[in-house]
């Protein structure tokens, strides 16, 4: 079910309910974010199912339970289109219709539109891909809300616009295992300079969907300033990583980026909680 993956979900998930600042009860709440959660859970078995002889040629992904042997194609599949079913139908009855629908999207989209049709074809699959990761937030609204609103849009379109530098960064210093499975990741298609230069450029692209939420009225100074400064320094550890030697680069820089992008997402999601508390 990609636990890791999954507990970003639930965070992003929770920080769009609790910043649509609706009545919705603390029961109500943590149902829906565990329901969203189950619902994360089956994209990534889906994808594990799907992928499983990907996942067996890459040493970042050879550990997982179907190229281990701890359980079958099959088991993964039926518990997959299980947790799927279970997820939606449940969030239709606990909380509503538009929360469910947008859930059952987010999974046959990663299912079928990145898993199955986008990642072994292009190296826009992160780019286009991205949209069931970024969804959560709004999922997490509309729960709450039973309504998208620009507020929503804007939290949707920082993790849409995070994911390409995000994903890319990692693609470099896994060339080999995408190689080997022959997954046609930039590096690979594109080569490591032109790699380097999206990375920065989507980097850039973070500045203005970070003012975004200030300049709906979302939110205040104690989110805009902040935020701001965490993305100036991501800013700057891209254009550290593209400014190495051509064609070439620096493996520390690299997960350096990958890293800290992590700790990026958390932390301006960290804002916004604390922004709306204050």
């Amino acid at each position: 079910m990609k636990p890791r993956v999954m507990s970003l979900v639930i965070f992003t998930c929770a920080v769009g309910l609790l910043t649509s600042n609706s009545n919705t009860n603390i029961t109500d709440a943590m149902i829906g974010i565990t329901l969203v959660a189950l619902g994360a859970g089956a994209a990534g078995c889906l994808n594990m199912w799907y992928e499983a002889d990907l996942d067996a040629l890459m040493t970042r992904t050879c550990l997982r339970p179907i190229p281990t042997g701890k359980i079958n194609k099959k088991q993964a599949l039926v518990f997959g289109i299980f947790l799927t079913v279970f997820s939606v139908s449940t969030l239709n009855y606990f909380a509503n219709t538009l929360s469910a629908m947008l859930l059952l999207f987010t999974i046959l989209f990663y299912l079928f539109v990145y898993t199955i049709w986008l990642k072994r074809i292009t190296p826009q699959n992160i780019v286009i891909g991205g949209v069931a990761g970024s969804l959560p937030p709004v999922i997490g609204w509309t729960i709450a809300t039973n309504s998208i609103s620009l507020a929503s849009i804007s939290l949707f379109l920082i993790i849409f616009l995070w994911t390409p530098s995000h994903f890319w960064a990692l693609s470099l210093y896994k060339a080999d295992d995408y190689k080997k499975a022959k997954i046609p990741m930039m590096p690979l298609t594109d080569g490591i300079e032109k790699t380097k230069i999206y990375i920065f450029i989507y980097s850039l692209l973070m500045l203005p969907v970070i003012i975004l939420p200030y300049a709906i009225n979302f939110s205040g100074f104690v989110y805009l300033i902040p935020a701001m400064m965490l993305t100036i320094y991501y800013n700057f550890l891209c254009y550290d990583l593209y400014k190495h030697k051509k064609n070439k680069f620096d493996l520390k820089k690299a997960k350096k980026v990958f890293g800290y992008s992590i700790l990026y997402l958390f932390l301006i999601f960290v804002l916004f909680l604390i922004d709306n508390l204050i």
